[in-house]
């Protein structure tokens, strides 16, 4: 991948996607294609063959997707499996038809089964049950992991895919409805803190930078209204309330380390070096009690933790094996506290 390489990032508003561009731009790739949602629908076939034949990339970064917590795919499941197999399917397909010279398709840890071995190693794909909460994402990922695989084996394409444990970072999902566990708990703190010094204008700010009331309706919260939506979300001012019992274990990449991983394997490495596909993480993970508890000491909240054992936990460890990726050369650099208090100030700045 040469400096003037033609680059196409699907995804590119997207935490993932924008990460990737970030670093892209920060090595000196100056021919970095984008397309919004607005311009390109990555799900209708017919469009991405149009702008495939029109801007003809060199290499794909496909971090496009759908995604959410578990509230959100246990939701909205059939869209969760109809779009990302959609989005995978016309990309990956019209990649191969343009001959595009390398694909990276970007995954999910939540591929692999709900009881595998630990730390999981990239064999212990569809070797068991998946996780019910995320089985339609899940399965989209899985396709997309073979597609790349198959047409590599019949059309000698070189597309390879990566699959980064639980991710977080500038530009994260914060809505309390489909967000992942890492950014809820940020923001839910923060909202904490808020009520707690009662600075109801700066509660109104968030509500309208990340969702939850109406901008035009914004002006017309009252105080009451507002300990009211926030208690929707088990935020009270001296008490947060969490899903399920906090005892899963999790392990957490900053995004940017997600980055540099994407722009190392596209640039060293070949469908060949990584058959079928290779996990990206840190090797180290956490339960999500000490994280609650981490993420509220650098928020600053003071106030009682308490957990919702009605809401379920999901999968009960998820901690990739990662020997393969260190033994190509790359490891990931952000540790975990750090890279939340980076995130944290920017969320509320």
């Amino acid at each position: 991948m040469e400096k003037s390489s033609k680059i196409y990032v699907a995804g590119h508003r997207g935490m993932v996607g924008s990460s990737i561009v970030r670093a892209l731009q920060s090595k000196g790739y100056s021919n970095i294609i984008t397309r919004n949602h607005s311009e390109l629908d990555l799900a209708r076939q017919a469009d991405v063959e149009i702008f495939f034949q029109n801007e003809n990339p060199e290499y794909v970064f496909l971090a496009a997707a759908k995604v959410g917590g578990i509230l959100a795919n246990n939701t909205y499941k059939a869209e969760f499996i109809y779009e990302n197999i959609m989005i995978t399917a016309n990309v990956i397909n019209t990649a191969y038809k343009y001959r595009i010279k390398k694909l990276l398709n970007l995954g999910s840890s939540c591929i692999y089964p709900k009881f595998a071995p630990q730390p999981i190693n990239e064999d212990c794909l569809l070797t068991n049950t998946l996780e019910p909460t995320n089985e339609p994402y899940a399965i989209a990922k899985i396709a997309a992991i073979k597609l790349c695989r198959y047409y590599n084996e019949q059309y000698g394409t070189n597309f390879i895919s990566a699959m980064p444990t639980n991710l977080y970072g500038p530009n994260d999902n914060y809505n309390l409805e489909n967000s992942h566990v890492l950014p809820a708990l940020m923001r839910k703190f923060h909202l904490a803190k808020l009520l707690q010094k009662k600075d109801y204008d700066l509660i109104k700010a968030d509500f309208a930078k990340h969702g939850i009331s109406h901008k035009e309706d914004m002006e017309m919260l009252s105080r009451n209204d507002i300990v009211k939506i926030l208690d929707k979300y088990g935020i009270q001012e001296q008490c947060v309330v969490l899903w399920g019992s906090g005892s899963p274990y999790r392990e957490f990449l900053h995004v940017d380390d997600l980055a540099a991983a994407s722009i190392f394997l596209m640039q060293q490495y070949d469908a060949n070096d990584i058959n079928e596909h290779i996990n990206i993480g840190t090797g180290k993970d956490i339960p999500i009690k000490n994280l609650a508890s981490m993420v509220q000491e650098i928020v600053g909240f003071r106030g009682e933790l308490r957990w919702d054992k009605s809401k379920p936990d999901g999968t009960p460890r998820k901690l990739l094996d990662v020997r393969r990726i260190n033994k190509l050369g790359w490891e990931a650099k952000i540790e975990l506290k750090d890279g939340i208090r980076l995130v944290y100030e920017n969320y509320w700045q």
